[in-house]
């Protein structure tokens, strides 16, 4: 396996912003993966965890310690028991084409969404009912500390709303195993339409370059909201369709999409500030409008503070912080 040092990370996340990785190394096998965990360990380095990068901004000044990019790509398909095990390096897309190929179905619901197997059962990926963690079944995990190989179960994940326990950072994905439903050949070609319909909803509606896709999330059951036509409206897009950002807001060379309000989309040269002045320039003008501050759901990579504006913030940012982008 290859140590790389002062590695350029732009070239691998969809913003294609951000600077060097100090440390970088992209593990084929279970194995490479313990031994770049045990480099780590022996020169005392952070370790950040990169997927395909679809959802994730990486600061301008890069990240310090040691990245790694797992390139675990196996596939087992076993059609009987209606299993798919897939590597944490593998697309999405992938493994939703190999498993309808062999007769599985289940999915073709998360056609067109990008991002590696490791990434998408760390932040536990949903499209409109459905998330993933629907249909994992146990994962082989490795600990961070330890540089032990464990299997686990779907109970383990603890998965939520963009939530699971991979999020900690003490463990890390190697493979996840997955129960889909046979189908006949001519079920399956229907399930292929689907799929194919799905993407192609997904290429009308949303950006599909340069981007993370939904920048901010939806808010969560608990959080107050005002009131809308007595309504409590807890889908983030809402707020930003109001306040006219879509097609129109630009920071620099970070723009929000035309296609969706909560994209944001950069251009060539853009830098990740671009990115974050946009982001805060939107929470700004949804809390001036609205009273409530709108959080990402993207994850932020090699900043040393947390970028954005937070609810104790929200005050001084008012104060001192010009909603009207450069």
């Amino acid at each position: 396996m290859k140590i790389m040092h002062n590695a350029p990370l732009n070239d691998k996340n969809w913003f294609q912003t951000g600077g060097c990785a100090q440390h970088f190394a992209q593990p084929t096998t279970a194995q490479e993966f313990v031994q770049a965990l045990t480099f780590a360990r022996q020169e005392q380095l952070s370790i950040t965890l990169l997927g395909q990068g679809a959802n994730v901004l990486i600061s301008d000044q890069g990240i310090v310690g040691f990245v790694i990019q797992p390139q675990i790509n196996h596939l087992i398909i076993d059609r009987a028991q209606g299993l798919v095990t897939a590597g944490a390096g593998l697309g999405m897309q992938e493994v939703i084409d190999a498993a309808l190929d062999q007769g599985l179905h289940g999915l073709e619901d998360f056609s067109g969404i990008p991002g590696s197997i490791g990434g998408c059962v760390y932040i536990n990926i949903h499209y409109f009912e459905y998330l993933l963690s629907d249909f994992l079944v146990y994962a082989q995990v490795i600990n961070r500390a330890t540089g032990a190989l464990e299997t686990v179960d779907k109970s383990w994940f603890g998965f939520g709303y963009n939530e699971s326990a991979l999020q900690s950072g003490d463990y890390y994905l190697v493979e996840g195993t997955f129960k889909l439903s046979p189908v006949s050949s001519e079920q399956a070609w229907y399930h292929k339409g689907r799929r194919d319909e799905i993407v192609r909803h997904r290429a009308k509606r949303y950006p599909l370059a340069r981007t993370c896709g939904s920048f901010f999330r939806n808010f969560r059951d608990h959080e107050s909201l005002p009131l809308i036509a007595g309504k409590r409206v807890p889908f983030v897009a809402y707020y930003l369709d109001k306040i006219g950002v879509k097609g129109a807001l630009q920071v620099g060379g970070a723009v929000v999409s035309y296609q969706h309000a909560n994209m944001l989309v950069t251009q060539q040269g853009a830098s990740s500030n671009d990115v974050i002045m946009l982001a805060r320039t939107m929470q700004m003008r949804v809390f001036e409008a609205f009273g409530v501050l709108i959080e990402p759901e993207c994850q932020f990579l090699g900043f040393s503070d947390y970028p954005l504006l937070k609810p104790d913030h929200v005050k001084f940012a008012r104060d001192n912080f010009s909603s009207t982008a450069p």
